[in-house]
């Protein structure tokens, strides 16, 4: 068989059902041997599309998606994707086609060196430059971009290597034992929970990559410990509980930034410094902290911790709960929890048109069950549903939050579509994301998949105009037009509703989301609540 039949193979034996790209000329080999395969192979607008959909994949399954390119301009194209996957921890194998080794010691037509580039945005970067090596060579991205930390992966394939015979096997696939946290770990970290007197637990993206969410839930309900999460660790506790204190995140203090001034122990579970850096609650330098996570710490000034339990995280959080002592719940994080659950519902009755972006929010929640899915892209939307969106169950809020890439959120709500489809999924974008990857309404129109497209639509970089007008109190280049999104999701084949006042938000998109083909949803939203929301945080008195 061919080195590219081969290939092919080894992805069957990784559990791979779907492939991502763009097809081109020096992945022929490849593409023709996907069509004898049971993968489906997916055919994206735009490469990087391609890479936010693996990256989805990964995320959602915890094994790693597959996205390929041709050599060039496809390779450079995956490459935001890439970065995504690799600083917000998920799994990605990208696979790129390359001219023949033949040519690459010379200047030659679209080369570029792909294996170089990819290395600083990937786990490991890596050519396929003779055809024995393949079955090793795909094994192995596959058990590094899943290992912990999880990230991307990178394979080149140049086009005289993948049409050459090769004979071989896949590698199996083998399950690798959790490790178990060191038993001396645990007391010691145990000792310091018993002994504080207002600890809080900081839940990260690692929680919900470990699957850990149960334990982290049993273990903050034996300790009535507050829980806040990051970003991307929304859902690891569930917004009804009375211990959860909502999100922290946001470059500005918020509520729950009490609760850390407060807090003399910080139990960071699955923290991710990426999302969050740690010298924004804890500038200081001077709170106890207990790392709990499946690598050691990173080393950061702000970051320092008294004991660092290393292993799999809902094992570590198993054996905690049996050491840790049962203790009464803290008056004040009650009150934390007060003010921020008022602050969701605040807008529920808001009759103001353009609409506020919490009513958005409050609406979307409405119109969405507990286990379907909101998917985020990148703009001042994210920061409002990060604080106003309550979240139930983990994985159902998806966001880019290490690298903060545009365009993620339509690609990613197909995957998630096509990996969920018993649950409604919606993406949550600006205009300005949205347009970056929009061509993507083809792809969903064409695979079928109901998705919705809610639209933040202020006709600008809102994020941005936020912070120009906070500091400098003028704004440039900010502003643009929009098509008519209406017109523009019926182009396509999929439905388009523009809501006209308040009050038909909320039916519009319970409407869409009834559709059997993707629909957009265009709301016109105010962001001037993006200001008064600066002055409220700037003048935020903590309760005492």
């Amino acid at each position: 068989m061919r080195v590219a039949d081969l290939l092919v193979r080894c992805l069957e034996n990784e559990g791979v059902e779907y492939v991502f790209g763009v097809p081109g000329e020096e992945m022929l080999d490849i593409l023709d041997a996907i069509v004898d395969s049971k993968i489906r192979f997916v055919s994206t607008r735009h490469e990087q599309g391609a890479a936010f959909m693996a990256d989805t994949i990964g995320r959602l399954t915890g094994h790693a998606g597959v996205a390929i390119s041709t050599l060039g301009p496809g390779a450079m194209n995956l490459a935001t994707g890439i970065a995504d996957a690799h600083l917000d921890h998920a799994p990605l194998v990208a696979i790129t086609g390359q001219i023949g080794l033949e040519a690459t010691h010379k200047e030659s037509h679209q080369y570029i060196d792909t294996t170089e580039i990819y290395r600083p945005i990937t786990k490991w970067s890596t050519r396929i430059d003779t055809p024995d090596i393949t079955s090793e060579v795909v094994r192995k991205a596959f058990k590094t971009a899943e290992a912990e930390k999880p990230g991307a992966c990178h394979i080149e394939v140049p086009e005289d290597i993948a049409a050459q015979d090769v004979e071989g096997e896949p590698i199996s696939r083998r399950s690798v034992v959790p490790q178990s946290p060191r038993p001396e770990a645990v007391r010691l970290a145990a000792n310091l929970i018993n002994h504080a007197e207002r600890p809080i637990i900081l839940s990260g993206n690692g929680v919900i990559r470990g699957r850990a969410s149960a334990e982290l839930r049993a273990f903050a309900e034996k300790t009535n410990i507050a829980v806040a999460n990051t970003f991307m660790g929304k859902g690891a506790i569930s917004a009804t509980s009375d211990l959860s204190v909502s999100t922290i995140g946001l470059q500005a203090r918020d509520h729950v930034s009490c609760g850390f001034d407060r807090a003399d122990l910080v139990i960071a579970v699955g923290y991710d410094l990426v999302e969050y850096s740690p010298r924004r609650w804890n500038p200081d330098h001077d709170k106890t902290i207990v790392h709990i996570d499946f690598t050691p710490s990173e080393v950061d000034e702000s970051y320092v911790p008294a004991a660092e339990v290393v292993g799999d995280v809902a094992s570590s959080l198993r054996e905690l709960t049996r050491l840790v002592h049962e203790r009464d719940k803290c008056d004040y994080f009650d009150k934390l929890r007060g003010f921020i659950v008022g602050e969701m519902e605040s807008h529920a009755n808001d009759k103001n048109y353009p609409v506020a972006p919490q009513k958005l929010i409050y609406d979307l929640r409405q119109a969405l069950a507990s286990t379907d899915i909101l998917i985020s892209d990148v703009g001042a939307h994210k920061l409002w549903i990060a604080r106003m969106y309550p979240t139930y169950e983990p994985n159902t809020v998806l966001m880019s939050n290490g690298l903060a890439a545009m365009g993620f959120a339509l690609p990613a709500a197909i995957a998630a579509k096509l990996v969920m489809p018993d649950r409604k999924v919606v993406a949550a974008c600006g205009d300005g994301g949205f347009l970056m990857n929009a061509q993507e309404m083809e792809t969903a129109v064409r695979l079928q998949l109901p998705i919705v497209a809610v639209i933040f639509n202020d006709f600008g970089y809102g994020l941005i105009r936020w912070k120009q007008m906070g500091k400098y109190h003028r704004e440039c280049g900010v502003s643009f037009g929009n098509p008519d999104f209406v017109k523009f999701a019926e182009s396509f084949g999929a439905k388009g509703y523009r809501p006209r006042d308040a009050s038909e938000t909320l039916p519009a998109l319970q409407e869409a989301l009834r559709q059997d083909v993707p629909a957009i949803v265009d709301v016109r939203v105010d962001y001037s609540e993006n200001f008064r929301l600066s002055e409220r945080l700037g003048q935020m008195i903590c309760p005492t």
